[in-house]
């Protein structure tokens, strides 16, 4: 599968800064079969929707991305490990599909 990517040089260095999350493994969430996509209601706007995901990094932790698709591009605006709640979530989901 090719996915493309399309990224803000702000928002590299702020994950990899801030949360410890490089280009590469913020990435590598979309290629998880199990990943967890919703609409980001909050932050969405008539001219951008976001999207929040959960999924498995190529290091094996569990991560959330809010994204939005620009030109058929996934633009990644921030990534960092997922919290105790967006876990479970991603658990649950993952469970539900595997059974």
């Amino acid at each position: 599968m090719n996915i493309n990517f399309d990224w803000d040089q702000w928002n590299i260095q702020k994950n990899e800064t801030k949360h410890g999350v490089s280009q590469l493994e913020a990435e590598s969430i979309f290629y998880d079969n199990n990943l967890v996509i919703y609409k980001d209601k909050v932050h969405s706007t008539h001219e951008e929707i976001r999207w929040i995901a959960y999924g498995s990094s190529i290091l094996n932790r569990i991560l959330t991305s809010v994204f939005t698709v620009r030109l058929k591009k996934i633009r990644i605006i921030s990534c960092r490990t997922a919290s105790k709640k967006e876990r479970k979530v991603y658990e649950e989901e993952k469970a539900k599909r595997n059974n």
